[in-house]
């Protein structure tokens, strides 16, 4: 690294959180331009600066601008998309062309990119270019900041070693500075879970702040947020008597009456797509989103004290019930780095809410891998009182069926071992006592169920341990202790992987009966944005330039035809129940199970943006363009049909509007208006066709065998 002293000319930084948390300005030449995105106005700005990059902005006598993009791009009508405003600010003060010839080609490239688009994505762009130029401001520096006394950092108490050792110098960009010895005892690859949970990236613009008086106390909020950084609290009278000053509580409704409840952000975690403020039902909201800055001096202590001292009540209320109730279990899935407003991982943090402590997850590459576990960020991590929770890994993208199914097999393996030193013991009239025997016939009798294996285990385990030095059956299952709890064993990818390239596989697993769940987020197009077997007619996709133009597979279908797969179909956003009851079934069926979700993307261009991806989900549904639907085989037995549609009729009349608000729909139209009418008729065509046939199986009749 040290390589890099005095190359560059020019170092941009694009958010202001950054400040403080990597060396900007290495390698930054004497006399060179560093531009900062600040929300703030100079002074303001100046005053957030560390000491060390003020002391090299006056050594090396660096020329210094800012500008306020994210105020900008917001105000355009972009969002949080700032990129365009500083590279036309980049090329202002850079001076590396002339700048009217910048401005000429950038809007050639604007309008090469999004032409397709339409002309209001192509002028917001223009304005961007210009915004860029106008308002750029450049900032005095001090000379006497070049004497500052600069203070030794000391990493904070209450962080682990794996964390300052190793982390904490990734994160800080320096990872290429850790020596190999720094990861002796990990040769495996092995990581330590929970690691974004220290990552504290405060990306958002505006973060939710909650209007206790408007709450009606649902978790709506806490349901649908993408990172797990919205959760409710309950909270006792002790409890909020030590909560730092000013901290707003409300009584606890229905059967939480005792306590009393707050809904609480993690400023710091949460990355500001407002789903949870578009998905709140209050009569009158209940979050209200609002700069970062002006909340997180008091949030932060408030998140902390929530988080570490009052912690997850989650016995007081059935998790299992409601959906309510299970936003008061701790989610095991938190503060990932997917995009803000993700669809895709909702899904996921509520299975480790109901599962995490016992689960396996075996992960398809692609965004559910990215997110899941790129180095040093895992997002995985373990419950705060009984210290267990997921354990994740990830496999190439084709063979991530078959990788789950290995890993179901091998702890089944490890089981079998158990029962079976369990049955000699029995056998062997006098090497254990009766009450360790009375232990294991209990699990013997339970080990299919994760309640009972568990209950059997609480007791058999320390009677075990206890007599493991002189039983040679104690201490065989004493060495396999982790295997007694029956696992939840899961197979997560997107469509790429499931309807295309793992599909071989996938199918095979599903074939084989054995006892194991996948969740398909399917969004329509590979991570990279290809077309995949899961595309509609009609989108655009790499690949698919010109539109779709064969109908899309119907994966969950295919799977109900073996007839012994557990199959759903589930929009979060358009019916939260259906989904709950449908992964609570899935992992309670006896055999493989299939959930596949539909996740909007930001590949998809939602002209409403990713913070409404719970919003999009409902509409996808009340339009028709996607169903809600269970098949479980166990319902045939009792003489039910196994098919239940979920979803109400669809709206057709509302079909075409739904496509006309994404890019990948009308795009086409700039390009291909003539194909494109055709393409859209035949999409609504193929769903009601679909739609069709679900009705088909929903009203085939089943008698009792």
């Amino acid at each position: 690294m040290e390589g890099l002293q005095g190359i560059m000319d020019f170092v941009a930084c694009h958010v202001p959180s950054y400040l403080g948390k990597y060396d900007l300005l290495k390698g930054l030449k004497d006399g060179g331009t560093f531009l900062l995105n600040s929300t703030w106005d100079a002074e303001t700005t100046k005053g957030h600066l560390p000491a060390e990059m003020k002391r090299y902005l006056a050594q090396h006598k660096i020329n210094f601008y800012i500008i306020n993009a994210t105020k900008l791009a917001a105000e355009l009508g972009l969002g949080s998309r700032t990129n365009t405003i500083m590279q036309s600010a980049f090329f202002k003060v850079s001076g590396v062309i002339p700048f009217d010839k910048a401005v000429e080609e950038m809007k050639k490239a604007i309008y090469k990119s999004y032409g397709k688009k339409g002309d209001q994505i192509v002028n917001m762009n223009y304005a961007a270019v210009d915004a860029g130029a106008n308002y750029v401001e450049r900032v005095e520096v001090p000379s006497q900041w070049g004497s500052l006394t600069l203070e030794a950092k000391t990493a904070a108490g209450d962080r682990p070693e794996f964390i300052t050792k190793i982390v904490d110098p990734i994160n800080a960009l320096a990872g290429d500075d850790l020596p190999v010895s720094a990861f002796v005892g990990r040769e495996d690859g092995t990581w330590e879970a929970g690691t974004s949970a220290y990552e504290k990236r405060g990306i958002a613009a505006a973060i939710p702040a909650w209007v206790g008086e408007n709450c009606i106390q649902c978790n709506q909020c806490a349901y649908v947020c993408p990172h797990a950084a919205i959760r409710p609290f309950l909270l006792t009278e002790a409890e909020v008597s030590a909560a730092p000053s000013g901290t707003q509580v409300v009584d606890g409704n229905g059967a939480l009456k005792e306590y009393k409840f707050r809904i609480q952000v993690s400023p710091l975690d949460c990355t500001g797509c407002g789903s949870c403020a578009n998905v709140c039902p209050a009569p009158k909201k209940a979050l209200d989103m609002k700069p970062l800055e002006a909340q997180l001096v008091a949030e932060e202590p408030r998140w902390e004290y929530m988080h570490h001292k009052v912690g997850y009540k989650a016995g007081v209320v059935d998790k299992t019930k409601t959906v309510k109730n299970l936003q008061f279990e701790q989610p095991l899935f938190e503060f990932s780095g997917a995009c803000a407003g993700c669809g895709e991982t909702p899904y996921i943090k509520a299975i480790t809410q109901l599962f995490g402590e016992d689960m396996i997850v075996a992960n398809a590459t692609g965004c559910s891998s990215i997110y899941g576990g790129s180095a040093p960020s895992t997002p995985y991590c373990k419950n705060r009182v009984s210290g267990r929770g997921p354990a994740w890994a990830n496999s190439l993208f084709e063979d991530n069926a078959e990788f789950g199914l290995g890993l179901h097999v091998g702890v089944e393996k490890m089981r079998e071992r158990l029962r079976l030193t369990m049955e000699a013991a029995l056998a062997d009239g006098g090497k254990c006592s009766a009450q360790i025997k009375a232990a294991m016939q209990e699990w013997i009798a339970g080990m299919n169920s994760t309640e009972a294996s568990r209950a059997a285990a609480d007791k058999l385990l320390p009677l075990v341990e206890k007599s493991a030095a002189g039983c040679e059956y104690c201490k065989q299952i004493a060495e396999l202790k982790q295997y007694l709890v029956k696992k939840s064993q899961w197979i997560f990818g997107g469509d790429g992987w499931a309807y295309d390239i793992g599909y071989g596989g996938l199918d095979h697993v599903l074939a084989s009966g054995q006892d194991v769940n996948v969740l398909v987020m399917d969004t329509e197009v590979y991570s990279g944005g290809q077309s995949s077997k899961a595309t509609p007619v009609g989108a655009v996709a790499k690949f698919a330039s010109a539109g779709k133009r064969i109908r899309k597979k119907d994966l969950g279908a295919m799977a109900m035809t073996y007839g012994y797969v557990y199959v759903a179909q589930v929009a979060m956003g358009a019916n939260q129940n259906q989904y709950l009851q449908a992964i609570k079934e899935a992992e309670a069926y006896p055999g493989p199970s299939l959930v596949i979700a539909y996740a909007p993307c930001i590949n998809h261009g939602n002209k409403y943006g990713m913070g409404m991806s719970q919003t999009t989900e409902k509409k996808a549904v009340e339009s028709g363009y996607w169903h809600l639907w269970r098949y479980n085989p166990l319902l045939e037995a009792e003489g039910k049909n196994p098919f239940t549609l979920d979803s109400k009729e669809p709206d057709w009349s509302k079909f075409q509007e739904f496509i006309h608000d994404e890019v990948r729909y009308t795009s086409l139209l700039k390009l291909f208006p003539k194909e494109a009418e055709e393409l859209f008729a035949a999409a609504q065509e193929n769903a009601q066709w679909r739609y069709g046939t679900y009705l088909r199986f929903a009203a085939m009749e089943y008698a009792k065998k």
